[in-house]
């Protein structure tokens, strides 16, 4: 399985919604960085790489049934969309059930389990930070709060913080 493969997916997903894709393209650019930075095992890079092109896979789905693209109703529909949509590739039970996992946890921030999902709410971070044209103050917030890896750390403060 190639993420390109993964993404093209995605892109038809969210036909016609080029904000969602843009969205889940950076959150996936930070994501492999920073895993490959913070040198993670191959197959939980993959996991994560995967997990960033489809956390967001609920917000169609939440618009939907929900009329909101809420993080909690993100949680709730994106993992059972993300197994169909997941399903062709083969993945490992225990492969799936992660990417599955972190999807619907990754607005879920003070449980988090893993270096996988860590990086995925930075990234994730990274990205909503500039699209919602943050200040510095939620930056640093953020940096207080939530982000751990040096990795996600460096790129927060070179992003959004003044020298």
């Amino acid at each position: 399985m190639k993420i390109s493969d993964v993404m093209t997916k995605m892109i038809e997903y969210y036909q016609g919604d080029s904000k969602r894709v843009q969205h889940f393209m950076k959150v996936y650019a930070y994501a492999k960085a920073i895993g490959e930075q913070e040198e993670l095992e191959p197959e939980l890079q993959e996991i994560l790489e995967i997990a960033a092109v489809t956390h967001d896979i609920g917000i169609k789905k939440s618009e939907e049934k929900y009329n909101s693209s809420s993080g909690k109703y993100q949680e709730i529909e994106g993992p059972d969309e993300a197994r169909k949509l997941l399903g062709e590739f083969g993945l490992k039970n225990e492969t799936m059930d992660r990417i599955c996992y972190l999807i619907g946890h990754h607005h879920t921030y003070s449980r988090i389990d893993g270096i996988d999902y860590q990086i995925l709410v930075e990234a994730d971070f990274l990205v909503n930070l500039e699209e919602d044209k943050s200040g510095m103050k939620a930056a640093h917030n953020v940096k207080k709060k939530i982000f751990v890896t040096k990795t996600g750390i460096h790129y927060l403060e070179n992003l959004f913080f003044e020298r």
